[in-house]
């Protein structure tokens, strides 16, 4: 073994560890696209997905078959017809979709099936699940146009699939579905996706596309990807994007993550298929590498208000009795009131930091930052973390950072660096208290 190996993986693995302790037992949806399989990537994905189930997730996968489908109807040289974003299925293209569900599905299970030695799927018994869960009706005539045989979910049996992902299967679907009387209708993947993530209240809904995610910056296309997207910026950005028609647009997959979050699902995802190993990395480290919407109501993560003094003093003040943190007066919160962040449930304020900027030297000091012992392991100190982040990029900050004298390990894991307070602007390094020694800890902002 190489004496580098040690050093880098007995960390590494001790980092996602966290992140395994949380999802084990959590149900997640993951939406493969037909792009993604003709892509050569079935393979590294069922490998992904054994090691996620191997860890105790509950997976059910969805998958798409747009190229496939298009490939059959080149072969009996027939058009492929769509509008308003959907296909439009007439008997051919559904016995072509038949097709291509059948072949696919072959495909997948063979993925699941191998367990070659040395190899990820050694020793996996993973099986997979299929069956009528879904229950379809007609999209019928929109604006003149006759989809025929093209559909939308109109109920899933979350019942039965829940059974089976809980003895342990992965259930996968195909994207067709059947109405009472028997008739088959072609879905959508996304329609499939979301309706099922929906019914069973899912913890993520994971969508594997062209995409890389959506960029901070949607005039550059080389700007950093948005990794995490309140709901309410995501519902703004969504109305302001041009109706989807194809995959490659952005509204198409948003739409999707939006409707979900709206319906219950806390976190839904848009991940680039082109990355090996996009989902192990999005899912099992802190900053992920796609972009995922995250239902936060308004009332839950937001700025401070002047009637939330009382709450933030009630929060910090065992922390100031330790010594945790340094004790700040009703005026000094009051006055910075504008640079706190609170989360809080029903009206009682159980988390919150605060940001200072330094614009001269492109930085911010992040203080305060607290949760209240009665909710500690939920996962609210990186929520505040992020928001903090979020602020601070918007400021057009390169880093922000903070000074602990007993939380540094806390920080060091979610990408904070220690350096030497001489560090710090000139104007905070005049108020650093030498006596009290805190460590200096600095976070760059991508």
């Amino acid at each position: 073994m190489s004496l580098v190996f040690p050093h880098t993986f007995v960390p590494w693995f001790r980092a996602v560890a966290p992140y395994i302790h949380a999802y084990r037992g959590k149900t997640f949806v993951v939406a493969a696209t037909g792009e993604l399989i003709a892509a050569g990537k079935l393979e590294s994905l069922a490998q992904d997905l054994s090691i996620m189930h191997a860890m105790g997730i509950k997976l059910v996968l969805v998958h798409g078959f747009r190229p496939q489908v298009n490939e059959q109807l080149a072969l009996k040289g027939h058009a492929s017809r769509h509008s308003h974003g959907k296909r439009i299925t007439d008997a051919l293209t559904l016995d072509c979709a038949q097709e291509a569900a059948g072949q696919l599905r072959f495909e997948i299970e063979a993925a699941f099936s191998q367990g070659l030695p040395n190899t990820p799927m050694a020793n996996a018994a993973v099986r997979l699940v299929s069956g009528n869960f879904l229950t379809a009706r007609p999209v019928g005539i929109v604006d003149g146009v006759d989809f025929m045989h093209s559909g939308l979910v109109r109920r899933v049996d979350a019942a039965s699939i829940r059974r089976a992902i809980d003895i342990g299967a992965i259930v996968l679907l195909s994207p067709f579905g059947f109405s009472p009387t028997g008739e088959a209708f072609n879905l959508t993947m996304e329609d499939v996706a979301t309706a099922t993530a929906v019914a069973l209240q899912a913890d993520k809904l994971l969508f594997l596309t062209e995409l890389p995610g959506i960029r901070e910056n949607l005039d550059d296309p080389d700007s950093a990807i948005d990794t995490e997207m309140a709901l309410a910026d995501a519902k703004r950005l969504l109305a302001t994007l041009p109706r989807a028609q194809q995959p490659t647009d952005l509204a198409f997959y948003l739409q999707h993550c939006v409707a979900a979050c709206e319906a219950g699902v806390e976190r839904s995802h848009i991940l680039p298929f082109a990355v090996d190993g996009a989902i192990l990395q999005e899912v099992f480290t802190h900053d992920g590498i796609g972009t995922m919407v995250v239902d936060e109501k308004l009332e839950s993560l937001r700025e401070a208000t002047s009637d939330d003094v009382g709450g933030i003093l009630q929060v910090i003040e065992p922390f100031e009795r330790d010594g945790t943190l340094v004790r700040r007066e009703r005026t000094e919160i009051e006055r910075d009131l504008a640079n706190y962040t609170v989360i809080e449930h029903d009206g009682v304020i159980f988390g919150c930091a605060a940001l200072y900027p330094y614009p001269e030297s492109r930085t911010a000091e992040m203080a305060a930052l607290t949760v209240s012992p009665a909710v500690q392991g939920q996962g609210d100190g990186e929520r505040l973390l992020k928001r903090v982040e979020q602020r601070a990029r918007g400021m057009g900050l390169d880093s922000i950072f903070v000074l602990t004298t007993r939380t540094m390990h806390w920080f060091i894991k979610r990408g904070f660096v220690q350096v030497d307070p001489d560090w710090l602007p000139e104007a905070r390094k005049r108020k650093y208290n030498w006596d009290r020694r805190s460590q200096v800890l600095v976070k760059k902002l991508a």
